[in-house]
């Protein structure tokens, strides 16, 4: 799987241990920034993460924060992208089999690097169950194309 992953300066350091996780996984990994601890404005990089996974560029994408929160709202904003706030395995793998989130965000102020690493994993690994599930997809799509529209 090709994966993107962005952070800011809070970031920038699970940034770093996660695509060293993802390459030992086996995965292609897209470097899309922060290259520092020196402070950034998150909104850029978390967009150009869920445009490079909109584009087909890449499988998914990961953006990562202080909190998560603003890197998430930010992904969200790109018709396309689903990002889910993820600091646990549960919501991983629920954002996975039941909105089919294709942008994983966490907070590395929140979640220790090792946790960080499970909830990837389960999140990568987990298939989107579809049935019921499609439709309420089909549906946020609509809303998005609505939204473009007027």
């Amino acid at each position: 799987m090709r994966v993107a992953v962005g952070a800011d300066h809070a970031g920038f350091a699970l940034k770093q241990d996660l695509i060293q996780h993802l390459k030992e996984l086996g995965h292609e990994v897209d470097d899309l920034g922060t290259g520092s601890e020196e402070p950034v404005d998150y909104p850029p990089i978390s967009a150009a993460v869920a445009r490079a996974v909109r584009d087909g560029r890449v499988d998914r994408g990961v953006v990562l924060g202080g909190s998560g929160q603003g890197e998430q709202i930010a992904a969200n904003k790109i018709r396309g992208a689903r990002a889910a706030l993820c600091n646990d395995l549960y919501t991983a793998r629920m954002a996975r089999r039941h909105n089919d989130a294709n942008v994983l965000s966490m907070g590395a102020r929140i979640v220790a690097p090792a946790l960080a690493r499970e909830i990837l994993e389960v999140w990568l690994e987990t298939a989107f169950e579809g049935g019921r599930h499609a439709r309420r997809i089909e549906q946020i799509g609509a809303i998005e194309a609505e939204e473009a529209s007027g």
